[in-house]
């Protein structure tokens, strides 16, 4: 009976093996043909080689000196930060006091939270168009960074909250013992204890406003303020399609994000994982 138990259970860490496998060839394979082909020349970039026969850095030339790619990215990385810093700042002090301090109506603040959170976003573009143009915010950064705030800002709310859930009472009530008022604990005491919470919500909240392209089409038109989703788009005409030239756009957006999730891919974990059993 235990050679049989020890043979399933060997079959079921197999079976598990074969899957991730396969789940890691279906996401890295894109990836891999959308680098393949980034350095693939015009006259190798509609060939089925895995590999590129000639390596040519032309693409990256085109999307980089003729098509602006380098302004789209400091556009992307202005609000991105920004929006970041925001959504850190009042995400952490929302999440304090829905997780440590004594407040009223916290479940159904919670509660709205997460239906902020999982609202679409094309649900209310047109209003949101028409509140820009209203206060003249149309082709700015801040036309983007209050609605990316404002749609990241109840998810950092609920890792936040549940991260600081695990956090040991007995630090705060030593800070509180010692006349250290809220801020004072929750700068000294909560937010050294709550980096991998602070780590994930802001790459979260980085990759959202990276790689988000709605909002970013319709409230800004102006060249001078596009983000990088919005540049790869308009890189074609209306009867050619530069696809060396969006591969190799595509490839260099994705280099910041597989840094920040290489770097701080321990600190995602945990902060994700966190409050799982309190929370």
């Amino acid at each position: 009976m235990r050679r049989r138990k020890r043979q399933g259970w060997h079959r079921y860490v197999n079976l598990v093996t074969i899957g991730a496998t396969l789940t890691v060839l279906f996401v890295l394979l894109p990836l891999y043909w959308m680098i393949s082909s980034s350095l693939k020349g015009p006259s190798d970039i509609g060939s089925a080689s895995a590999l590129p026969q000639h390596v040519s850095g032309i693409n990256y030339s085109s999307a980089f000196v003729h098509s602006g790619f380098g302004h789209y990215i400091v556009n992307s990385v202005i609000v991105a930060v920004c929006t970041t810093a925001l959504v850190l700042a009042l995400g952490t002090m929302a999440g304090y006091a829905l997780g440590r301090l004594p407040m009223r109506a916290k479940l159904p603040t919670m509660v709205v939270l997460l239906m902020i959170s999982v609202f679409p976003a094309i649900a209310v573009i047109a209003p949101l168009f028409l509140l820009m143009k209203t206060i003249g915010w149309l082709n700015s950064y801040q036309a983007l960074i209050v609605p990316y705030t404002a749609f990241n800002l109840p998810f950092a709310v609920w890792i936040l909250r549940n991260y600081m859930l695990g956090i040991p009472r007995e630090m705060e009530e030593t800070a509180r013992i010692d006349g250290a008022g809220p801020f004072t604990t929750l700068w000294r005491i909560i937010i050294p204890q709550a980096r991998p919470g602070l780590f994930t919500a802001g790459i979260f909240t980085f990759t959202a406003c990276w790689t988000e392209f709605l909002m970013a089409l319709s409230f800004n038109s102006d060249n001078s303020y596009r983000t990088i989703p919005v540049g790869i788009a308009l890189f074609g005409s209306q009867f050619t399609i530069p696809y060396g030239t969006i591969f190799a756009a595509s490839t260099a957006a994705a280099v910041p994000i597989a840094i920040l999730v290489l770097v701080f891919r321990r600190s995602v974990v945990s902060g994700l994982t966190a409050g799982a059993v309190k929370g």
